[in-house]
Formats: structure tokens, sequence, C-alpha cells
């Protein structure tokens, strides 16, 4: 199979009869042999009968109903496991990102050999005070973070070879920043391409102040973890050892000050930098046993199932 779609959507009954027409026709133009796999994620709308409407009228139209809303990250994580085309196209289903990037996006995974194309929407028409100067400190603070040069991470249109989406884990809001978890994955040839935006033809954004400071919350996370993430003892384990050592040396100062060169002063328990030197010197050993901790963890740890899913269509 050439490409899968993938289409992750919440409350989207008015667009997606329109949205798959539009898409088969690319497909059929170009003579791709292709699936749609769409991915409701909790709807409370009519989404889940219109796509079996579609699945009826259209074999290649798939399905998965989540029990209910767990966000955008766990439907791809859901979609990425059923996937069956050799480039996984991810796209929205509002409308706003045009099927008819999907062959010049194909051609760069193919032909170009990238790994994953991230569209970037240059001229947007979204609001600008509730979503794109948001994107824009997203997207400076995950350059700065990734060392990727992309200029929209939170582009919902990609294209992915097949072993990326395979070899990623995507989960809470990370959605956002697949071009970090595909480099910390080894998938370094990445790049980015011009795609249109249109504006929403139908429905309400779904963009919020929580989804902002999660955004943020979730980039520091995937710093971390690509640096610590594998060996927590090498961050904790060192900060943990260096507040000891500092606590230890402050209290031995202290003891010697007091038997050679104060002996008369106060108690040693009467004076603050005594607590201060305790205290540093438990603060690291609470470090220390953090990341010994931490170790154990990632060698007992077990996958966990982060949604429920209700319905099938087609798989």
């Amino acid at each position: 199979m050439d490409i899968s779609v993938v289409i992750p959507l919440l409350n989207e009954e008015d667009s997606l009869t329109e949205l798959h027409d539009w898409i088969a026709k690319v497909m059929q133009s170009n003579r791709y042999s292709y699936e749609i796999l769409f991915i409701d994620d909790g709807s409370t709308d009519s989404s889940w009968k219109v796509i079996e409407t579609l699945s009826k009228k259209n074999a290649t139209v798939k399905g998965i109903k989540f029990q209910k809303n767990y966000g955008k990250s766990q439907a791809l994580n859901a979609g990425f496991k059923e996937v069956e085309g050799d480039v996984v196209i991810t796209m929205d289903a509002d409308l706003q990102d045009s099927p008819e990037e999907i062959p010049e996006l194909y051609n760069l995974i193919v032909k170009d050999g990238f790994d994953l194309i991230s569209g970037w929407k240059k001229k947007r028409y979204d609001s600008k005070i509730r979503k794109n100067i948001p994107s824009k400190l997203f997207n400076a603070a995950a350059r700065k973070t990734s060392g990727l040069k992309l200029h929209d991470f939170n582009c919902g249109l990609k294209a992915y070879k097949k072993e990326v989406v395979k070899n990623i884990d995507v989960n809470g809001e990370m959605h956002r920043y697949i071009p970090v978890l595909a480099k910390n994955a080894g998938f370094n040839k990445i790049d980015e391409k011009v795609v249109a935006h249109q504006a929403r033809k139908y429905g309400v954004t779904k963009f919020g102040i929580n989804r902002f400071i999660n955004g943020f919350l979730d980039l520091i996370t995937i710093w971390f973890l690509s640096t610590f993430g594998k060996r927590p003892m090498h961050l904790f384990g060192f900060l943990g050892t260096l507040m000891f050592i500092v606590g230890c040396t402050f209290a031995f100062y202290l003891g010697i000050d007091k038997l050679f060169f104060n002996p008369t002063g106060r108690l040693i328990t009467e004076r603050p930098q005594f607590y201060i030197a305790l205290a540093t010197m438990v603060i690291g050993t609470q470090f220390f046993l953090a990341g010994f901790l931490g170790e154990i963890m990632l060698r007992t740890k077990s996958d966990t199932k982060r949604y429920s899913i209700s319905n099938k269509i087609n798989l």
C-alpha cells in the first residue's frame, strides 16, 4: 500500500464527507493505493455515524472510536499502530489542511528519501492573539531545545516513513513535537514544506489556554526524557552526590571551627548554618534515592493502557 492517511477528529461531522471526497479524488487521480483511517476521539455529535456511512461506500475507509475524549496524541498513537501504507500522512479533519499537498509530500518521502516532512503554514488565517502568537512561542522554544530548524512543529499536516510512526510513542500532548520524538528515535532526515492553510469552514477551534500551558510542559518533558530519560541516575545521582558533599563539607567546617577556633562560642545546634548543612545533606540523599528509584522503574516498567477503544471499522 502506498499511503495511509490518519485523521484524528473531535466533533467534525460537517466536514468529514467533504474531506473524504477530496482525499479520494486526489488518491484516484494519482493512482495511489491508499487507506483513510479516521480516529474519533470521543465525539458527541454524529461523526461516527458519518464514518460508518463513508466506510460502506468506500472500502478504503477505516475507523477507530474511543470510548471518550483522550486527546489528539492518543488518537494518533492508536492510528499509527494500525497503518499499513509505506508513507503515512496525518492531517486534521477541519478542512484547514489541503489534500492537494499529498502527492508532493509523498514524493519527498519516497523519491527524496526524507524520514519526516512537516508542513509549514506560512500564511495563516487563525486568530493572531489566540493561536498565532502562542504558536510562534511554541515553535521558537522547540527549535531552541531540539535543534530542529522547523517553523511549524504543530502543523497537523505531516508525512512520515512507515518506520518512523512504528518507532515513536506519542502521548500526553506530545503530538505537537512529533519531529522531536522522531529525531530522538534516530530519524534525522527531517525537513519542512510550505503548505496552504485554509480558514476553518465548519465548527470551532479546539485550541485553548490549557493546551498552551500543556504544550510548554510537554516540551520540557521531551527535553528531559531525551537527555536523562534512559539514565535518570546521571542527573539525580550527580545532584544528590554534589549536595551531600557540600553539606558534609559545611558540617565538617562547623565542627572544626567549634573544636579548634571557637570552643567557647555557641553550640553547633544553635547556629543556623548547621541546619542549612543538615538540610543540604538530606536533600542530596533524596535526590540520590530519586535517581535510584528511577533506574529501578525503568527496568521494571510495563506498558499501560492509555485509552479505551469502543469500536472499529474495517480493522
